[in-house]
């Protein structure tokens, strides 16, 4: 450790003793190298796309500084910057149990900072910047990593040359001009219109929707409904709890009794606002991903949820599908904190995602597999941005378990007509009709008692997040590893894996109860 924080500190003094050029910060590399522009978001794209054909995934590393410094000014400018100590090892597999204000992380982070801080102001004579004025989400208490301003391609590549980083990546970066993007995935309304076939009416008075039919919820239901499992759903929130009764003061109604739900949030809407907007879903899709996996068996007509009597974690992270924007990475990693936290948690649940990787996420979805967390995440649902792509991040990364979606009519399996699919698929659901794609699940609208239809790998992620939790609910002491074990051995192909569709649809009848 010595040696390295030497190299540390060998930075520390090149940068107080090096003369130079007033500069504008945003011109900072520029002037640094002569000449020097930087890339256009179609070369960066370009770069990704050749790098998603050949390796099925994109990671900052795999492209140079320049790359990174130009993705980082076509963004907000927020650098993520993870860190160690130069004498650790095997950090991915020891996330969970490091603690960041000991005296040797300490020290790394805060010559880091330091590093940063004095760099920008000695190439913007006048400055006075300090570390607050550079980090806009302020320091983080858990997870291994600094977000701060940095638009100096020279400080990137200087940071990337130090073996106490392990990561320098561009936070806010998205492939489509962000100011240009609607919100994916938002667009929720009830339908009024159902055909009878896509439903059953149970008691006392709810809806059981068509597509429990291939998994056989009603023969596990036979067993249990997923009372004492907590699923964590991080997603877009979960709704008002006035607007939608079912995931507020009804969450204990009819058949489903006894149980907790608990609202949070961590994405904050402008970064500059400082505290994050709270739990009400503003986008509608989280609401769909929670009525799925545990909207109540009531009283008014609604569709119950697969595990109607688990508990709830909901935690609202980002503000659409794609986490694609600064804010978005760091809800979706802090989510994954408290989250992997939460003793109560078993499983969590993600169908949200985007092409590229982010290592803070990765990060936090380490840190919450590490605390024995099952994490399953949704391959990708066609967007103008996805739908050229196979698996999105983070359902590739090996603690995930990827989800998609098919069409009912059994084998050969076909996908749903916007599901991505791919060779890190583990399971799929069935989530729409062959004979019409508009004929999807039924879950919660964001008000009132008429269903809506949701469909997609998000879809098919929530529903086998309600049925991994109605293995889990047979014996709650299991561990992650037997229950996945059961949710394989009861799949269509347990003892082989397609190059699409993983094992297959999980028989939740049959792993539940045997039959």
């Amino acid at each position: 450790m010595t040696r390295k924080l030497t190299l540390l500190t060998v930075v520390l003094v090149f940068a107080f003793s090096c003369g130079k050029d007033g500069l504008n910060l945003d011109d900072a590399a520029t002037n640094h190298y002569p000449g020097l522009k930087p890339q256009t978001r179609d070369q960066i794209n370009q770069q990704a796309l050749r790098l998603l054909n050949e390796h099925q995934k994109f990671e900052w590393r795999m492209v140079d500084a320049q790359t990174v410094w130009s993705a980082n000014l076509l963004g907000d400018s927020i650098m993520c910057i993870g860190y160690q100590p130069a004498n650790e090892k095997n950090l991915n597999q020891r996330l969970h149990e490091i603690d960041i204000q000991q005296k040797e992380w300490k020290q790394v982070r805060e010559a880091l900072i330091n590093y940063i801080v004095a760099e920008t102001n000695r190439q913007n004579p006048g400055k006075t910047l300090t570390a607050k004025d550079l980090m806009p989400f302020g320091e983080e208490s858990v997870l291994p990593v600094i977000d701060i301003k940095v638009s100096s391609l020279g400080i990137i590549e200087k940071l990337r040359s130090l073996p106490e980083v392990r990561y320098v990546e561009p936070m806010g970066y998205s492939y489509n001009d962000e100011r240009q993007r609607s919100d994916s995935g938002c667009s929720v309304t009830g339908n009024a219109s159902i055909p009878a076939a896509d439903y059953t009416n149970i008691t006392p008075a709810a809806k059981q929707s068509w597509h429990h039919g291939v998994p056989r919820i009603s023969t596990a239901w036979g067993n249990n409904s997923g009372r004492g499992i907590t699923v964590a759903l991080l997603d877009t929130g979960t709704p008002n709890p006035t607007s939608q009764p079912k995931l507020g003061s009804q969450f204990n109604s009819g058949l489903s009794t006894g149980r907790t739900l608990t609202r949070t949030g961590t994405y904050v809407s402008c970064w500059f606002c400082g505290t994050p907007d709270g739990p009400n879903d503003q986008c509608g899709h989280g609401t769909q991903m929670a009525g799925l996996i545990a909207a109540p068996r009531g009283n008014d007509g609604t569709p119950a949820g697969v595990a109607y009597n688990c508990n709830l974690l909901g935690i609202r992270v980002t503000s659409d599908v794609i986490v694609n924007t600064s804010s978005e990475k760091k809800g979706l990693a802090d989510g994954l904190v408290i989250a992997g936290n939460n003793t109560s948690v078993k499983i969590i649940s993600m169908s949200i995602g985007d092409i590229f990787s982010s290592g803070q996420v990765e990060d936090g979805v380490r840190y919450a597999y590490g605390k024995g967390k099952m994490l399953l995440a949704a391959a990708g649902t066609s967007t103008s941005i996805t739908n050229w792509y196979g698996v999105i991040f983070p359902a590739w990364m090996a603690e995930c378990i990827a989800v998609t979606g098919v069409k009912d009519g059994g084998l050969p399996l076909e996908r749903c007509n916007t599901c991505h699919s791919g060779s890190d698929v583990e399971f799929v659901a069935v989530m729409q009709r062959k004979v019409d794609n508009n004929r999807t699940a039924l879950t919660l609208a964001p008000s009132g008692n008429v269903p809506a239809n949701v469909g997609g790998s998000s879809a098919a992620t929530a529903t086998t997040a309600g049925i991994a939790a109605l293995i889990w609910a047979t014996n709650p002491a299991q561990t992650r590893a037997q229950v996945y074990a059961r949710m394989k051995a009861n799949a269509t192909w347990p003892t082989t894996r397609s190059s699409e569709y993983g094992f297959g649809i999980i028989d939740a009848g049959k792993a539940v109860t045997g039959l």
